[in-house]
């Protein structure tokens, strides 16, 4: 009886010192190491918070860039892709119907201009960022839903255009749609 007794001791402090140790050895390494303090940064829009950087949002207005869909509907709380394979029939059909709908809102586009980004989700189902090439491709329908001139577009994606040391360049998708409706308040205001 003894024995069992030190034993659920034991058990009980391990578990409080590995649990709890190992979480507050986490947050501390994140708060000294990440930027913000391991917080999500959280962009603005005339004063008003309009998002985080880290989660993407969906965009289906025709005068936004839109990102990458989303398997889960871009719920923070339930983060995962759709665990199918690429040669399943049901993703196959998805990938087919979202080529589509992407296609019919991008008429001067070919098929084989479509970046696989744009019709494929990420493995959580949140990445907020495109690459520069899938910018590239929206610019048009940006320009004719806004009444814009291309080449301002094409200087805002260049903005806002991340160049990491390692990894190719990225665009996180709400930093330049914030940035487009910047210019048009500004351009209001001014």
């Amino acid at each position: 009886m003894k024995t069992i007794l030190i034993s659920i001791k034991i058990t009980v402090a391990f578990c409080i010192i590995l649990f709890g140790g190992y979480v507050m050895v986490l947050w501390g390494f994140a708060r000294l190491v990440t930027p913000n303090e391991g917080q999500a940064e959280v962009l603005t829009l005339d004063g008003k918070v309009v998002g985080a950087t880290n989660v993407g949002q969906e965009f289906s207005d025709m005068k936004y860039f839109w990102g990458r869909p989303s398997a889960v509907d871009y719920n923070g709380g339930g983060s995962g892709g759709s665990n199918k394979a690429v040669s399943n029939p049901e993703y196959l059909k998805e990938v087919g119907v979202r080529i589509e709908q992407f296609l019919e809102s991008h008429p001067y586009l070919e098929r084989k201009d479509l970046p696989s980004e744009l019709v494929t989700a990420s493995a959580s189902g949140l990445d907020p960022h495109i690459s520069p090439l899938a910018a590239e491709v929206q610019i048009q329908r940006i320009a004719d839903a806004r009444q814009m001139k291309v080449e301002y577009i094409a200087e805002i994606i260049v903005n806002t255009t991340h160049k990491p040391l390692v990894g190719q360049p990225y665009i996180n998708v709400l930093e330049l749609n914030i940035a487009l409706d910047s210019a048009i308040l500004n351009e209001n205001k001014g």
